[in-house]
């Protein structure tokens, strides 16, 4: 580990050489969720509520899945750019190297401007449970943070899957977007408004479900035993 933290401190001195440049992508990083809910936020001023659920309970499942999405894309971005050091033969350098391969890919590429989407997501995510009448309990905020956690770990093995690939094709297939930035616009909404089949495919294939949907209703008490069935 004190490797890949070495990693972490070398490129974010790199990054932090163009101050200016850091400090502007972060802050648009900040505003592309934004936009993303302030369209759900006006969803919810036209319409009340989605099939029941109302506007700071789908405002919770938004900010778990970006504050994942957002943890992922910083840390794993060295999975998400596989292909280029594929392509330029750098991988090879990594395999003669003494080092654990899966650190040194890890270290190869960080997105610290992602904590501007980050920021963006917790600003959410506290404003939604300010909001909410929930029944706190130590297992129910053990919950919320491994919805995160599990969703940062779903993300990353999809980053993983789509690098593997990288030997076959070369170049990384754009069909992973479906199941990265796709499953993160889907699970940002409670999964029982989408057809059956969406459903089930992401929670038995993709398992979005089981880390955002299935424990919010968990948290917020709407998870009954006829739902389970049902579900």
């Amino acid at each position: 580990m004190s490797l890949y933290f070495k990693y972490l401190q070398i490129l974010f001195k790199a990054q932090m050489q163009y101050r200016t440049s850091f400090w502007l992508l972060t802050f648009g990083q900040f505003f592309i969720p934004l936009s993303v809910f302030a369209g759900l936020y006006f969803l919810f001023e036209r319409f009340g509520q989605i099939k029941g659920w109302q506007f700071f309970e789908v405002a919770l499942c938004f900010a778990v899945i970006h504050m994942a999405f957002s943890i992922s894309e910083c840390f794993a971005r060295g999975f998400d750019a596989f292909s280029s050091l594929v392509i330029n033969g750098e991988f090879d350098r990594l395999l003669v190297r003494p080092r654990s391969t899966v650190v040194q890919v890890l270290g190869s590429k960080f997105e610290f401007t992602r904590f501007g989407r980050l920021l963006q997501s917790v600003i959410v995510l506290i404003w939604a449970l300010t909001n909410l009448s929930i029944d706190w309990s130590l297992m129910k905020v053990i919950t919320l943070c491994l919805m995160v956690m599990s969703g940062v770990l779903i993300f990353t093995g999809i980053y993983i899957l789509a690098a593997t690939m990288c030997f076959w094709t070369i170049q990384g297939l754009e069909v992973t977007n479906i199941f990265t930035d796709g499953g993160r616009e889907i699970a940002q909404y409670p999964l029982n408004i989408y057809h059956k089949w969406v459903v089930k495919f992401f929670t038995y294939v993709i398992p979005f479900g089981t880390v955002n949907y299935m424990p919010l209703m968990y948290i917020l008490k709407r998870f009954t035993l006829y739902s389970l069935i049902k579900y």
